[in-house]
């Protein structure tokens, strides 16, 4: 990942603001949301909007972008009284969000999505197909973003693709405001992002910047505003703030931070859990290699080299176009999850896109995290009331998960939340090989340690794990050994202590040996 420390623009005079909140509150029910949030923008300024998952972050991205009326509250875009009552109201006064599940429509087009709600017209009424896609390509040229095909069908698109056109939507609307939630949990690289950015503040546009990544946050901004438990703790310059006091106003409380040391890996004659050999499909190519039980095993590489493809072709999602697949030493096929969450010991996949693959927004985050044992706790089809939040309490405390969320609709979480019921549900499934992709995905700094810890004690049980991140430091912390993969096959490998973050961006980008074993 790249992150550079320029592009942060000099905040504007005191007065100009380009947007603030006093005092805005939302509650669902007998839950607040969002008790007292204040924040203020200046235009050119791009500034942080930090806080744990649950801390009402998400609630006000949606009170600004105009998709939910706050209870009380006021609001002021430019010196007038601001708000909006929808989404296009917002566009319509300048403020434009790039929201972090993603707001694109599947089974339009790209240019279809970027042009939304006002497609170009022919004779008054009929949709002019061509101008769509001629406009279409002139907003892709702008936004360097060429090689992405204006018909394709946004569901047949990558995640980071899908990203960059969800940004550019709102890049093209923002002429005031520009709100960014967790615009890299996708995105392998952050270059053309803070370009985009550089381009937008020095038009004078303000932009509201959500991450838990606090090296993106210091590269960018210079101010950022904490929330906690739906308040505003403060708003600092960040020059000021080290990432502990950061961590304890967001917190609460000083956070220890103490580096694990590698886990000591026995060494053991027992048949790999899970072993392809030749592995090969879409981006994939030749791919072999084992994991044993009691072994987590990290996969990097830069966008589009075939993690995808080799997640997706394990987890039962796509048919291989060659090679073998053996789970507990016995050749297995498969052609779905719930085939392979069944295929000996069992394999559970965390997926890419929790909105589209992973949650059902209608139900509970309780019943989302039981789903794979709903079978066992059912007698004659009936679940007896109460009996699926006991279930799911068990592994959603794994994950630090609040028991109050498990009652409420998925749909109605943050990202955060949402991330840490499917992470459960691969634990409550009772499978003995872990598929995760990304599994800390716009998941606070505090719970990534309470993700990691559960995911070791889970390889200290037996289980088996690969996960792909696209953050190199977690790879470093957590993995017992790494896979490279560049263009579509394993680049390097690296075990224990030469696991670090030099080494394998070098081999990221074809430097290494194909293979071979680091310092071997």
């Amino acid at each position: 990942m790249t992150i550079t420390s320029t592009l942060a623009p000099p905040i504007a005079p005191i007065g100009l603001f380009a947007l603030s909140t006093e005092g805005v509150c939302k509650s669902y029910g007998a839950t607040v949301a969002l008790e007292a949030a204040d924040i203020v923008l200046q235009p050119g300024e791009v500034h942080a909007l930090l806080g744990e998952n649950g801390a009402g972050k998400s609630t006000l991205v949606k009170i600004l972008t105009g998709a939910v009326r706050p209870d009380r509250g006021n609001m002021v875009l430019h010196g007038s009284s601001y708000a909006p009552a929808s989404i296009n109201e917002a566009r319509a006064s300048g403020v434009a969000t790039a929201f972090q599940e993603l707001s694109l429509v599947p089974n339009l087009t790209v240019a279809q999505n970027l042009l939304l709600p006002r497609l170009p017209k022919q004779a008054g009424y009929i949709v002019s197909a061509r101008e769509t896609m001629l406009q279409a390509q002139a907003v892709l040229e702008a936004y360097g973003l060429t090689r992405i095909d204006p018909a394709a069908e946004v569901a047949t698109l990558h995640v980071a693709d899908k990203q960059r056109l969800e940004i550019v939507r709102a890049l093209k609307n923002a002429g005031r405001v520009l709100v960014l939630d967790e615009p890299t949990a996708a995105l392998a690289e952050t270059d053309w992002l803070f370009g985009e950015i550089a381009k937008a503040t020095a038009q004078g546009v303000a932009v509201l910047y959500i991450s838990h990544r606090l090296a993106e946050v210091r590269a960018i901004c210079r101010s950022a505003t904490v929330l906690r438990n739906g308040k505003t703790i403060s708003t600092v310059p960040l020059a000021d703030a080290s990432d502990d006091d950061i961590f304890e106003m967001m917190v609460g409380r000083r956070v220890a931070h103490q580096r694990t040391a590698k886990r000591a890996i026995p060494k053991t004659a027992q048949a790999p859990r899970l072993r392809v050999e030749n592995l090969a499909g879409s981006m994939l190519s030749g791919v072999s290699f084992g994991i044993a039980p009691g072994e987590i095993v990290g996969v990097a590489g830069l966008e589009g080299q075939g993690q995808r493809s080799l997640f997706r072709i394990l987890s039962g999602l796509q048919v291989p176009d060659a090679g073998a697949i053996h789970i507990d030493g016995k050749q297995a096929s498969y052609t779905s999850p719930r085939q392979a969450l069944k295929a000996g010991s069992g394999v559970a996949y965390l997926p890419e896109e929790r909105k589209t693959e992973g949650i059902l927004a209608g139900l509970t985050a309780a019943t989302n995290v039981v789903l794979p044992v709903l079978s066992r706790i059912a007698i004659a089809g009936f679940i007896r009331r109460g009996l699926e939040p006991m279930q799911a309490k068990e592994q959603a405390a794994k994950v630090e998960m609040n028991e109050r969320y498990l009652s409420f609709a998925i749909g109605d979480l943050s990202g955060g939340n949402q991330q840490k019921a499917l992470i459960a549900r691969t634990f409550a499934s009772g499978a003995q090989t872990l598929l995760l992709f990304d599994p800390t995905r716009g998941v606070d700094v505090g719970t990534k340690q309470s993700i990691y810890t559960a995911i070791r004690a889970f390889a200290e049980a037996g289980g088996a794990v690969l996960f792909y991140s696209s953050e190199l430091p977690e790879i470093v912390q957590l993995a017992d050994r790494c896979l490279v993969l560049y263009q579509g096959k394993i680049e390097m490998t690296f075990e224990g202590d030469s696991i670090a973050e030099q080494p394998i961006v070098a081999a990221m980008i074809g430097h290494g040996a194909r293979t071979s074993r680091a310092n071997h």
